[in-house]
């Protein structure tokens, strides 16, 4: 019988590894995981303002503030100020930054073909499930208590 503990640390080291291993691949093109993570937000909405952005990626506001100083430094993602609001800015990618995120894709696909690809469609699909089950005990863990 598994012990919760021992499967959870297995987790987490396996979270660990695979977060090595993308981020190699990602620094191969020029890019961090979290320059990828709002190229590829983007890539799916674009005019996104900053908050939006880090309430989509789970980030400070002050850490995407840097991440796109950065992105519009390298030339790819321009802030647009936005009409109603002449404090805010929507984000756009430039081109250089739409290739940017497609070769970010290119290489995260690379690694989910060589590491999840390769399981039987029917061990995918249970992973799947645990996976979701998983998420959806942490989200419990973050609703209010019934006291």
């Amino acid at each position: 019988m598994a012990d919760a503990s021992r499967v959870w640390f297995r987790f987490l080291r396996l979270e660990t590894r695979i977060r090595i291993a993308v981020s190699n691949r990602l620094k191969a093109v020029g890019l961090s995981i979290a320059q990828c993570d709002v190229l590829t937000t983007l890539t799916e909405r674009e005019g996104l303002s900053q908050q939006d952005l880090a309430e989509r990626l789970y980030v400070t506001k002050g850490n995407i503030s840097g991440l796109i100083d950065r992105l519009a430094a390298a030339g790819f993602v321009e802030r647009r100020t936005i009409a109603s609001d002449r404090r805010s800015h929507a984000i756009f990618l430039t081109p250089a930054g739409r290739t940017a995120a497609q070769q970010g894709i290119e290489a995260q696909q690379g690694f989910v073909t060589e590491t999840l690809g390769k399981m039987k469609p029917e061990d995918l699909d249970e992973f799947e499930r645990l996976l979701l089950l998983s998420r959806d005990l942490v989200r419990a863990t973050d609703a209010p208590s019934s006291q």
